[in-house]
């Protein structure tokens, strides 16, 4: 497989249909929550409903496709706060290796932060 970067204008979706992620997905049979901008991606893909005024099922279908994807949403913030990953320097397929222990030390601090709250570490300190 050929892999090169691809400009930062370039929207997910347009990369993931270049690196052909989204056939892939489509081929292995999972189904995949998305946001709102891969809406048309593939019957795969589960986009939340849009629009206002939305009945009551759709507004309760949207809150459980929230609820589902959030953690993996706040697992993405928070790596994006480790600076680690800002200037990655080595292989990109062992990034996920990295991503891992990463996600394993978070989960790590914020257990010492629960069960000790008075060992909190004061926002943007440096980790």
């Amino acid at each position: 497989m050929r892999v090169w970067a691809l400009s930062g204008a370039v929207h997910d979706l347009t990369a993931a249909r270049i690196w052909g992620i989204v056939r892939d997905l489509a081929a292995s049979g999972l189904i995949v929550l998305a946001g709102k901008g891969y809406t048309g991606a593939g019957d795969h893909l589960r986009t939340p409903c849009k629009g206002r005024n939305k009945p009551a099922s759709q507004k309760a279908a949207n809150q459980a496709h929230a609820t589902v994807r959030g953690p993996g949403e706040r697992a993405n913030a928070q790596l994006k706060t480790w600076r680690i990953l800002r200037k990655l320097r080595y292989c990109r397929w062992q990034a996920g290796r990295l991503a891992k222990a990463i996600g394993v030390l978070q989960a790590r601090e914020m257990q010492q932060s629960t069960s000790h709250p008075g060992n909190r570490r004061p926002r943007g300190a440096a980790r």
